[in-house]
């Protein structure tokens, strides 16, 4: 018997000196040592995430019970605490906070670690590794941006990421909108791996600060939170009003011409100003008008004019909004009422002169046609009777040719030679000297606060009585004939002021242009300043209308031209000739 146990116990010596294990119990079967195969981090290994699990993976299977926190630890600049664990053949350290930034660690597993046949690790086996500087997640944009101002009531805030978050750190207490100290309610959605929303869930008020806060709650996919909470300020638009109307609400005697307009405590959307949301009305019929929007004001311009003794109302819908969104809290309407008796007539005195069709200043006066007549008036000219040519009174004949000839019904006027005279050059005198006082009478000097109602641009309009004085210093009526509209008062009086040229009519065949007199309209009471020259109708063709006053000349058609242009009024030119190509004028 004790031969048979020292040969045993002489066996398992040899046996632990061939394999390095030791053992408590001799009956057991002696096997291999556990070692440690690999490591999470691996050893030596640099930017490790701080929310690294470290493991250990053994040879065999290892005893649980001898995994522990005193046989696997790890440690920084100190000991960290962790949970370990045991499962298969590996070991795992679970840090009980995220490692720090920049910092070597040294992970141990110690000698008590022993495989589940009670061999015990030989040698500690240790591990170093380091972990790298964090990238944190930052907000790189935010909607609206900070200090953003006029933001639209229904705005939905929103902020983007540098990197992918994680949505379940994304909610009502990471994400914060507060009006002063009152919170605002509302949803979050995440989209697009980067973009967090928040949308109110009624709308914003007006005119108010809004603060947003996107707290350090809030964690990128990896867990790691930002640094700071981010924060930034708005302040919403606010809710447009109509600050001003002209004419204002319950006026009267508003002039037949009147443009109705509204100014806006805010700039407006241009395209919200239109004929939907700007209206005039006269009881329930609606006024055909433009509307048009400039800096803050916007205009409704009817298109012919209003009517005498009639209450109008104007209406802006709350479909008008604000450049930001913002539409007015409800609908502005307000009423006028226009004049009740028509304006007093303008006495617009021409002396002597209104007995003239034409009359050439100094210069003279030419007909280039067959057909060209003076009906129901004279010619005359402080110019010698040569400067009369193509013209014959009942009497007369003024160098008229087979191809230019042209019937004065009245007298002809001028200086000698005969069949000039003294008294007819005095007739013409006297009527020059009135045509000059006429002159003035109608200029913007004498007759001031004259409008001009589309650039200079008469053509397509139709225009109430009144005073009419070009910006740009010239008049055309080239987009369309002109209309004047009396409204049924017989004394309706027009003054057109240009302090330089009067055109009517373009180029062509057809491109002759009228003025074409409504409701009572007379052309004894149409008047046209021209501070240089006058063109009527070039291409010939087209009625004209009212006495023109020209400083500098007025010319009728074109040498060839076999279409008849009217003018049922006066042409006068104070210095220069006229001259007329086929062309008829009914003096009133």
């Amino acid at each position: 018997m004790k031969i048979k146990t020292l040969l045993l116990t002489f066996a398992i010596i040899c046996i632990t000196l061939i394999t390095g294990c030791e053992n408590d119990d001799f009956e057991e079967v002696i096997g291999v040592c556990p070692i440690v195969e690999s490591t999470t981090p691996l050893s030596n290994a640099l930017n490790v995430p701080l929310g690294q699990v470290i493991t250990a993976t053994f040879n065999e299977e290892m005893d649980p019970g001898s995994i522990t926190s005193t046989s696997f630890t790890v440690a920084g600049t100190t000991p960290i605490t962790g949970t370990v664990t045991y499962s298969g053949r590996t070991a795992s350290f679970t840090p009980a906070v995220l490692l720090a930034e920049n910092t070597t660690y040294t992970a141990k597993i110690t000698t008590k670690a022993k495989d589940v046949m009670g061999n015990f690790l030989q040698l500690e086996y240790v591990w170093v590794f380091s972990t790298g500087t964090l990238l944190r997640p930052v907000v790189i944009t935010a909607d609206p941006i900070n200090n953003a101002v006029s933001v639209p009531l229904n705005k939905t805030i929103s902020a983007t990421f540098n990197m992918a978050m994680n949505p379940a750190t994304l909610n009502s207490t990471t994400f914060k909108v507060n009006q002063g100290t009152n919170a605002v309610a509302g949803s979050i959605s995440y989209t697009g791996s980067t973009t967090v929303s928040f949308i109110p869930a009624s709308p914003l008020l007006p005119n108010k600060i809004y603060t947003v806060t996107i707290t350090t709650g809030a964690k990128n996919a990896q867990g790691t939170a930002m640094t700071a909470d981010f924060i930034w300020n708005f302040t919403t638009d606010m809710i447009p009003a109509v600050t001003a109307t002209d004419p204002m609400n319950n006026a009267v005697n508003v002039a037949l011409n009147q443009t109705v307009t509204a100014d806006f405590s805010t700039i407006m959307d241009v395209a919200s100003i239109n004929a939907a949301t700007f209206t005039l009305k006269q009881g329930a019929t609606t006024i055909p008008g433009t509307v048009s929007y400039s800096g803050t004001t916007a205009s409704f311009k009817p298109t012919n004019s209003l009517v005498l003794g009639k209450i109008y109302t104007a209406t802006i819908t709350n479909g008008a909004k604000s450049a930001a969104g913002t539409p007015l809290a409800s609908d502005y309407v307000w009423n006028f009422t226009t004049l009740l008796l028509p304006p007093a007539p303008i006495i617009i005195d021409l002396g002597t002169a209104a007995m003239f069709g034409a009359f050439g200043g100094n210069a003279g006066i030419t007909n280039q046609g067959l057909n060209t007549v003076i009906n129901n008036g004279s010619l005359g000219t402080t110019a010698a009777s040569t400067l009369i040519t193509g013209f014959h009174d009942g009497a007369v004949i003024y160098t008229e040719t087979p191809l230019n000839v042209g019937n004065v019904t009245g007298d002809i006027f001028t200086a000698p030679p005969v069949p000039g005279t003294a008294t007819s050059l005095a007739v013409a005198q006297k009527g020059l000297l009135d045509a000059n006082i006429a002159y003035l009478s109608i200029s913007p000097a004498a007759k001031p606060g004259g409008s001009d109602p589309n650039a200079g641009e008469l053509g397509g309009l139709t225009l109430a009585p009144g005073i009419y004085k070009s910006a740009s210093g010239t008049f055309k009526i080239s987009n369309g004939n002109l209309t004047l509209d009396a409204q049924g008062d017989p004394n309706a009086t027009w003054i057109f002021q240009t302090a330089s040229g009067l055109t009517v009519g373009i180029a062509g065949p057809t491109g002759a242009k009228s003025v074409i007199m409504i409701n009572g309209g007379l052309p004894k009471n149409v008047f046209w300043y021209v501070g240089s020259a006058a063109t009527i109708n070039s291409a010939g063709g087209g009625t004209m209308v009212g006495t023109i006053i020209a400083n500098s000349g007025v010319t009728f058609s074109t040498a060839g031209n076999a279409n008849q242009t009217v003018l049922n009024g006066r042409a006068i030119s104070l210095v220069a000739s006229v001259t007329m190509v086929n062309t008829t004028i009914n003096v009133p």
